[in-house]
């Protein structure tokens, strides 16, 4: 699976006259081996390092931003000022979206599009057309809110 998903990250970027060089070949790994982690770029070059150690912090972060700019990433910011890299799915007919513990610092996803409605409300009545959205909870996670007061969160 993951040399699929490889292999298909490739031909995207042959088919924008990109080469999987090593480097990025070594970045992409280390994103698809932690899929759910939703690693920022620091992550990925502790993780990359490991793999390549001959890579540097300027390479990982310039594949980031072209993998983003080429739509194989989506970049995401949970208000903590760090970017945060997650591996669009094709197949997915939406984003999925994200509950962010503001105890622990858990990133939890659903897999569910819970904006059906929405979109088509603001389609309607704003006559706009959606390309993309996101949807970010911000709370208390299931591990945490019985060791926790969540009134001191509001």
């Amino acid at each position: 699976m993951l040399e699929e998903k490889l292999e298909k990250i490739k031909q995207q970027l042959h088919s924008q006259n990109y080469k999987l060089t090593p480097q990025r070949e070594a970045t992409v790994r280390v994103l698809l081996e932690n899929e759910e982690d939703h690693l920022s770029a620091e992550d990925v070059y502790l993780l990359v390092k490991d793999k390549a150690p001959e890579i540097g912090l300027a390479t990982v972060y310039r594949t980031l931003e072209l993998l983003s700019e080429l739509k194989i990433l989506h970049k995401m910011n949970f208000g903590d000022g760090v970017a945060r890299y997650d591996l669009r799915d094709d197949n997915a007919a939406y984003h999925h979206h994200h509950l962010i513990c503001l105890n622990c610092g858990t990133v939890d996803e659903i897999f569910e599009d819970l904006l059906v409605t929405a979109e088509e409300k603001v389609k309607n009545v704003y006559n706009f057309y959606i390309t993309d959205h996101r949807l970010t909870f911000y709370g208390i996670c299931n591990r945490c809110v019985d060791k926790v007061n969540v009134e001191d969160f509001k």
